[in-house]
């Protein structure tokens, strides 16, 4: 059983989930018997072959789908619906198009009923950290993909959230323009010390913005492995991916996930 922090954001004690299978009758268990916790301002990102339940943990911890067996809890309470103090995002930024960048980072503001000049004041100071402030009255379709993720990360925010449930958002994106956003999440986590569950299949992106990654098996999920990354500098993926002990943190996350690939 991975250690509990002495204060828990997000925890899951003993979770199992299970789906009916209707095409070939009885159940699929996606992850069993799951159990972890993650600290204040604490990132941890969760690796695993295809299919062993990662997004499935996220969906469970945002309160969208509950848990067929055991417990999730934000700020140490019990998660049975959607959680305003919970945001997620995904791998697509899903900005609408007929609002502006800075109308779309004002939604979640809105739907909670935030007065308009504070919806404002919010979303530019947001986009301003995002480096978009030269953006903020341009569509969706106007900007790049790196940039739309941007804008979708001060959305993001803008609601203050807890914790933070990231399902690869940057995976659709190509190699440079991720290091880019890798760099400026790591630096916006760091800053507001954030609380965030990262899913990701690049092994140096789990290093380079993580205190500690977490292996799953095949299905059904299980955590077989608690992995602290300590290496400095957390804040600046930029300079921690280039540590020569990266090298050394993905040949075991490989040796890992290659057992689990076999075993499947």
């Amino acid at each position: 059983m991975i250690a509990k922090p002495d204060t828990a954001r997000l925890e899951f004690r003993q979770v199992t989930k299970r789906f009916a299978n209707p095409r070939q009758g009885g159940v699929v268990v996606a992850v069993e018997d799951v159990t972890f916790s993650i600290a204040d301002g604490e990132v941890v990102s969760l690796i695993g072959p295809s299919g062993c339940g990662k997004s499935t943990l996220l969906n469970m911890g945002s309160g969208l789908d509950p848990a067929t067996e055991g417990q999730v809890f934000v700020d140490g309470e019990l998660v049975t619906k959607p959680n305003r103090h919970v945001a997620f995002m995904l791998q697509k930024d899903l900005l609408l198009p007929w609002r502006t960048i800075r109308e779309n980072v004002e939604l979640g503001l809105e739907i909670q009923g935030t007065a308009a000049a504070q919806r404002r004041e919010t979303a530019l100071a947001l986009l301003a950290k995002c480096r978009l402030s030269d953006f903020v009255e341009h569509y969706p379709h106007q900007l790049s993909g790196g940039m739309r993720q941007r804008a979708a990360l001060a959305r993001t925010l803008a609601v203050d959230p807890v914790v933070l449930l990231m399902d690869e958002p940057f995976s659709a994106l190509d190699a440079q323009t991720k290091m880019v956003l890798q760099q400026d999440l790591g630096r916006t986590l760091a800053d507001t010390r954030k609380t965030a569950l990262f899913i990701t299949h690049d092994l140096v992106e789990a290093i380079a913005l993580s205190d500690r990654i977490l292996v799953m098996s095949h299905r059904p999920g299980r955590i077989i492995e608690e992995i602290p990354v300590e290496i400095p500098g957390r804040d600046n993926p930029m300079t921690r991916r280039q540590d020569p002990k990266v090298g050394v943190y993905v040949k075991r996350l490989m040796d890992l996930l290659h057992v689990e690939q076999a075993a499947a």
